[in-house]
């Protein structure tokens, strides 16, 4: 096995690799205030972005479903991969060698094994690129690209490949290059023959297949030869690295421009794609041999950030298949915040074909928006019936009227709901109006689910003033100014730490009522104190960080260290108030605990203990009255 990375070497790659560069190659992040970024969180789904980064103190947490840490951590979660992948990834972005405790440098045989996938598909690629460039033999494929509008640029832009049509070409460069027959398999660019591992793709044309990070995770393969009895197009089977439904091709060249201008294009092929980025729509996307899904929506919803103006268009052929393609596209259109329109091609050509048969300008304005979605699969539906017939108009209305109903903009519902009227020749417009609104009504109330199958449904978890589950331990609610005033002391602490040392670093774990804040106090004292992040801030979180017992604690330092502190101007004097309230209360506490105890003594106890008791409380008092006259300066 690997050595453990060098500790130095870890903290290099954190420091050397910005946290919100690493993140905006996943979403798109907006300001937050106070120096955070925001932007939807990639591990839950949700409506509004909950999940925030602070470049920074380099960490992210999501106010949602709690996820945390720092940029390895964000790796590590969003590509599934182990700790010393996730370094080794981000050390090659930064040109750091690593140096391992046990065996000095890695050897490449040691790599994790998804680190070695995404290796042999890089490999392929630039190898499959040369052949396409100076083989002979891929003429064939040069052709099959000119035919189409795409020169050798084009092609290398996109960077087209060329598989040759023997048995085990890539095989045997691969093997050469030290990978295992086991890795080849596993990365699906081999297949078993009979003697052994063989190539997947023979004699086609390859387009590299690429994550929302720009690593080749797959391939999708076009037949070029008559002999070949395959499919048209070959994808790469599912594998530890690539799942086809969630994957978009063309989205790691997409996704800056698709942030930008909050607008996507999807397209239904390879070639597709190429034409409308060359034809100057960049946002051009497509599936992998699947139909559009709520994965590849996730995907869209982070780099749109569901901004109501955003935009996603359609782009299917209007053959039938086009048209049902469409249509499955709709079902899933609530989970858009964007509006979604669908763009058919005069003809029923493809972006492709259109470039070649009118040129660019044809392609950028087919990606004008032009039908809304709804409204193509309002036509699709009344088509289908007899509306000559009171009874066709009825069904026609039954089925279409819960598809107006999901219309997000209330004002477009309505009028959508009196075009509807007018489409089934239903006189009595309010009548179909009611009807929508009904529908509409009877949806948001059991939040677009439909009907409740009993009179309770599912409890739900208990939720702090903020809408954060609660943490173990009492309900963390900020109504409740005592822990509101705790949770402000920490988040100073945590991340301005010169505000609060030294005097913080003498708080007790008790003066911290609530369990979970009491056990973060515990590791930031673990961790060196608040002291020890005035020397280095970077570090300190990261120690801090690792002093938690448990991932429910790290968590918590996590959200403390990113969530914005509750004022505008944070300053000595604020940083003072928190200290002293904090004190104060815990002050308070203590006496009321001191004078209970005189009232179980009684007139009966040892009168040197009762002495003792009572001066303590006499101390105490004064103490407290110092803090309320003096503030900071009676700490």
């Amino acid at each position: 096995m690997a050595g453990r990375i060098n500790d130095e070497d870890v903290k290099a790659v954190r420091d050397a690799v910005p946290i919100d560069a690493v993140v905006s190659e996943y979403l798109q992040l907006r300001n937050a205030g106070g120096g955070n970024l925001k932007g939807l969180c990639p591990f839950h789904d949700e409506k509004s972005p909950s999940f925030q980064v602070s470049p920074s103190k380099g960490l992210f947490h999501c106010f949602g479903c709690q996820e945390g840490g720092d940029t390895i951590t964000f790796v590590m979660k969003v590509d599934h991969l182990s700790f010393s992948e996730a370094v080794e990834r981000l050390a090659g972005q930064a040109g750091i060698t690593l140096r391992y405790e046990e065996g000095g440098y890695n050897p490449s045989h040691q790599r994790g094994e998804r680190i070695r996938l995404v290796e042999a598909h890089k490999i392929a690629a630039d190898w499959y690129m040369e052949q396409l460039a100076t083989s002979p033999e891929a003429d064939t494929g040069r052709q099959f690209l000119a035919e189409r509008g795409f020169d050798q640029a084009a092609a290398a832009h996109f960077s087209v490949g060329y598989s040759p049509q023997g048995w085990d070409h890539l095989t045997r460069f691969l093997r050469g290059k030290g990978f295992t027959d086991k890795e080849l398999l596993l990365s699906g660019l081999s297949q078993e023959g009979r003697r052994g591992p063989i190539d997947r793709f023979r004699g086609r044309l390859m387009w590299p297949i690429r994550d929302i990070g720009g690593d080749v995770v797959g391939f999708g393969a076009r037949k070029l030869y008559e002999a070949d009895n395959g499919p048209k197009y070959l994808n790469t089977p599912d594998t530890a690295i690539y799942k086809k439904s969630q994957v978009l091709y063309g989205i790691d060249l997409a996704k800056k421009d698709i942030a930008k201008v909050s607008r996507a294009v999807v397209v239904e092929g390879y070639t597709d794609v190429m034409a409308c980025h060359l034809a100057g729509v960049t946002t051009a996307i497509a599936t992998c041999g699947t139909a559009f899904g709520g994965d590849h929506i996730k995907i869209l919803r982070r780099l749109l950030m569901d901004n109501g103006s955003a935009r996603v268009i359609f782009t299917f052929d209007g053959d039938a298949a086009g048209q049902k393609a469409a249509l499955r596209a709709f079902e899933d259109d609530q989970k858009f915040a964007a509006e979604t329109y669908i763009a058919i091609a005069p003809d029923g050509m493809d972006p492709c074909e259109l470039r070649l048969a009118k040129g660019d300008e044809a392609v950028a304005d087919l990606a004008e928006p032009r039908t809304p979605l709804f409204e193509f699969a309002l036509r699709q539906i009344v088509v289908r019936y007899d509306l000559d017939t009171p009874a066709g108009r009825a069904a026609a209305l039954d089925e279409a009227a819960p598809i107006v109903a999901r219309i997000k903009n209330s004002g477009a519902q309505h009028e959508v709901a009196v075009q509807l009227a007018g489409m089934l020749g239903i006189l009595d417009t309010q009548f179909v109006v009611k009807r929508v609104a009904q529908l509409a009504r009877w949806s948001r109330d059991r939040g677009g689910r439909g009907p409740a199958p009993s009179g309770r449904g599912p409890q739900q978890p208990s939720y702090d003033g903020a809408h954060r589950p609660a943490v173990s331990g009492p309900a963390l609610t900020l109504r409740n100014p005592v822990y509101a005033t705790e949770r402000e002391l920490l988040k100073l602490a945590l991340q301005r730490p010169e505000l609060v040392s030294p005097a913080f670093d003498a708080y007790g774990i008790d003066e911290f009522t609530a369990p979970p804040y009491a056990a973060v106090r515990q590791a930031i004292m673990d961790a060196g104190g608040a002291e020890y992040g005035v020397q280095d801030s970077q570090d300190y979180l990261v120690r801090v960080r690792e002093a938690a017992p448990d991932d429910a604690v790290r968590a918590m330092v996590t959200e403390l260290a990113v969530e914005a502190i509750m004022r505008k101007t944070v300053d000595e004097n604020y940083a003072g108030d928190q200290l002293v309230t904090v004190r104060r209360r815990a002050v308070d506490r203590r006496i009321q605990e001191i004078q209970g105890t005189l009232i179980r003594l009684g007139s009966g106890g040892d009168p040197a203990h009762l002495a003792a008791v009572q001066n303590e409380v006499w101390v105490l008092q004064q103490y407290g009255q110092a803090l309320r006259e003096q503030g900071a300066a009676a700490l």
